[in-house]
């Protein structure tokens, strides 16, 4: 079995090593991986730090501008050449090492779209929801994931999570529209809409600020998922 792990980045110079290293070092066993970074128009160093290492085993692909997380995810599903597909952030709050865990229901069942959930959980409020911003955002998230499960029938408790694996097969044919953060609610949608079951794994994630380049505005964002979610239920 082959897995292509897409990494999405911009202006990631502080962390892009450091997660290209993780996912080099990850022991997946008896699966082959395709690492693809896809560079969304950076304007630091992101690049340059990748070119320098001169990894053999990573494709890179530049944007010439940045056009959002959606595009850029969507470039590199259309370049994977893997059986699966795993998106995987280009800053540290995801661990690679999780990666072991969300293959486990691929290895019982080939047919199966496995997410890594955040939030089977309470708010903590000594580490992740510590700031009243992460607090809301993580209310908002569980409200994301709550309209979902009624919109689609099926219960999701984190489908803002940028861990999702799931078949190529699966997207294919698939016609994503998203440029940006719109990309969770909406490949999520269809992934329900089409009858694909999704299965959660609990993971565990070191939350970066909003100081340290966190990207993602709930005030912003969260009202565009909504409407994405209802959007999708009734129409493509």
């Amino acid at each position: 079995m082959k897995l292509s792990i897409i990494i999405p980045a911009f202006n990631e110079e502080k962390t892009i090593v450091q997660v290209l290293e993780k996912v080099l070092k990850l022991e997946l066993s008896d699966v082959r991986k395709e690492i693809i970074v896809i560079d969304d128009g950076s304007t630091d160093k992101t690049v340059e730090k990748i070119q320098k290492k001169k990894y053999k085993n990573i494709v890179l692909i530049q944007h010439g501008k940045n056009q959002g997380k959606g595009v850029a995810v969507i470039t590199g599903m259309m370049r994977a050449t893997g059986d699966y597909i795993i998106i995987q952030d280009a800053d540290l709050e995801y661990n690679p090492k999780d990666i072991n865990e969300l293959l486990k229901p691929i290895r019982l069942n080939d047919q199966a779209v496995v997410y890594g959930t955040r939030l089977k959980r309470m708010p903590n409020f000594s580490r992740d929801e510590r700031t009243m911003r992460f607090f809301i955002h993580y209310v908002g998230n569980k409200f994301l994931s709550l309209v979902t499960s009624i919109l689609y029938g099926q219960w999701v408790t984190d489908m803002e999570t940028g861990y999702k694996l799931f078949p190529k097969s699966f997207v294919s044919n698939m016609k994503i529209h998203a440029k940006s953060f719109d990309f969770e609610p909406e490949i999520t949608a269809k992934f329900l809409k089409n009858g694909y079951k999704i299965v959660e794994i609990p993971i565990n994630t070191n939350p970066r600020g909003y100081d340290d380049g966190k990207k993602l505005n709930a005030f912003k964002d969260g009202p565009i998922a909504l409407w994405t979610l209802i959007k999708y239920r009734f129409i493509d």
